[in-house]
């Protein structure tokens, strides 16, 4: 990561804007983006999202990108899913305008809202949630938006996620476990997990919620 030093998840970045443009095909579309410094990931696609688009099933309904930094997920799947109607947000205030330039740029009609989690969404459901979670926001904060999104699915929904094995993933995993049906592993490469949390436990859900 090429901006480690400073952390993203931050609503306002103190680091000295500068941009830099980022590439990458994503089934069959080539997509540009402008990124920048304070935001995760500048100048390149990290391998976790990369991983994460690629387990990626097709799509459809109301999906949330969450924590969508300068919007690679929601975007790629706007682009590819012309049947989603994509929801990103992030508390990051640079992110967010990149992203809804990057949409812009990429023809893909997203909207685009400041939260921290998943706050300015609550009370909206949605069929999927997708999201390479903040992990240096630290083990808490991680697990309150994966608890939220369990709460912010419709019956059958699914959260999709990466995260590295030594981050954290079976732990992650066994909590999960306990708000989601069923966690299934859609890739184990590179060091990273991509999971598919499907089914929230609604009775569970709504007493974690609380």
């Amino acid at each position: 990561m090429k901006n480690a030093g400073e952390m993203y998840y931050t609503r306002e970045p103190s680091s000295e804007s500068k941009p830099v443009p980022c590439s990458f095909t994503y089934r069959g579309h080539a997509l540009k983006f402008v990124t920048d410094s304070g935001v995760f990931s500048r100048g390149e696609l990290d391998q976790g999202s990369k991983l994460l688009l690629e387990a990626l099933p097709e799509l459809k309904g109301d999906v949330l990108d969450l924590g969508c930094g300068w919007g690679a997920l929601g975007i790629a799947i706007g682009k590819a899913n012309p049947e989603a109607h994509v929801t990103m947000v992030d508390v990051n205030l640079r992110a967010l305008e990149l992203c809804r330039n990057n949409a812009g740029a990429n023809g893909v009609a997203v909207t685009c809202l400041e939260s921290d989690g998943l706050k300015a969404v609550a009370g909206r459901l949605f069929d999927s949630i997708v999201t390479n979670p903040p992990i240096r926001a630290g083990k808490q904060k991680v697990y309150e938006m994966l608890g939220d999104a369990s709460g912010s699915l419709r019956p059958g929904g699914s959260l999709f996620l990466v995260i590295r094995k030594q981050q954290g993933a079976e732990s992650c995993i066994r909590y999960l476990s306990g708000r989601f049906a069923s966690v299934e592993k859609l890739d184990r490469s590179g060091g990273f997990w991509v999971l598919e949390a499907r089914e929230p436990k609604t009775d569970e859900g709504e007493e974690e919620h609380v």
